[in-house]
Formats: C-alpha cells, structure tokens, sequence
C-alpha cells in the first residue's frame, strides 16, 4: 500500500526541501522510492535523515507543486532536519539501508521519532481528488497530456461536488500548471 505524504529534507548546508512523496511501509521500515535525480535523495543521502509529514490539507500537497509557499518548518525533534508545523502527525527518519537503482532507487528509513499533533477527521472525494491531481502534476513530463486530460475530467466530478474553500484553491493551483504545461506544448508544436 502507498500512502501519499509530504516529505521534508535538508541538504548538507541546511536547506530544506518539501515536496509530495508516496511512501510505503516494510518490514516495519519506510520506503521512499524517488525518481533521479531527485532533490529528497540528494538530501537523505548527504543527511541520512527526513521526516515524513502528515496532513489533510490538500493545499499543501498542491504548493510544494506550484512553487507556493507550503507554511512555516519547524525543526525535527531528534534528527537533523525539518517538519511541517501545522500538521496531523510527523514521522523522522533515520536511513537504514540504500537500494540504488538507475531509474528509481529504494530508501530504507527507521522511525525514530514520531509525533501526533491535531486529529484526523478524514478524506473528503474532493481531497483525495486533488492529491490524484497532483501526481498527475508531478509526472505532467512523464505522461501523455491526452491522460492526464481525461483523469482531470473525471477527478473534476468529486471537486464539484465535494470541494471546500481549501480544495478549490489548491485544484486551482495545480489546473494552472496544467494548462501553462499544454500551452507550452502548443506553443513548441506552432515553432
């Protein structure tokens, strides 16, 4: 199962890093499996740690995305490295194990800290739809436009229906990205 996250991390000089990650649990350990190159593994291999953030605000997800501010980073508790402050919960990180791979390696990460901050009330459709978005948004170079305009139609259905003020806004975000990315191919297919 993959559970669909936000990830912060911190380079060697401290720089942090956030950004959408599905995470999967094994053998009682984390496993992030990022594309290269990817910033996250750059991180986690120059620091060995990472926090994994919880939250149920689909803005956040939608930001990282959208090069929009993702809210204010707290230091982790016992790691180098940073957390979301206004989360669900929050896991940190210590790597264990690296499976290098050329396309996707593996990440073995322990918890050795985590921490419940605010209840979990659930998913609505129109969050779950705007988290679908943005993998579709993370991958918009890796997928054919023609797909990707065939699921927003459909993620589009839970939106009208369901969508608060958050997930209206953090849709909005990433259908921009969309469409500035099919106008670009436009625009490369009239050159």
């Amino acid at each position: 199962m993959i559970y669909e996250t936000i990830v912060s991390s911190v380079d060697a000089q401290g720089v942090a890093h956030v950004t959408p990650f599905g995470i999967r649990m094994q053998d009682g350990l984390v496993v992030i499996s990022p594309f290269k190159p990817s910033t996250t593994l750059s991180n986690i291999l120059a620091t060995g740690h990472a926090v994994v953030n919880l939250t149920d605000d689909v803005r956040v997800f939608a930001a990282t995305l959208t090069s929009r501010p993702v809210g204010s980073l707290t230091p982790a508790t016992k790691i180098n490295s940073v957390r979301l402050t206004e989360v669900l919960a929050h896991k940190e990180l210590k790597l264990v194990k690296f499976e290098d791979d050329d396309i996707r390696p593996q990440l073995f990460l322990e918890v050795v800290h985590e921490a419940y901050h605010q209840p979990f009330q659930g998913f609505n459709r129109a969050q779950a739809a705007v988290i679908e978005l943005a993998v579709l948004v993370s991958r918009l170079k890796r997928l054919p436009l023609e797909k990707i305009c065939q699921e927003m139609d459909y993620l589009t259905i839970a939106i009208e229906k369901t969508a608060g003020p958050r997930e209206l806004e953090a849709w909005g975000w990433l259908i921009e990205v969309v469409q500035n990315h099919k106008a670009a191919l436009n625009s490369e297919n009239l050159a």
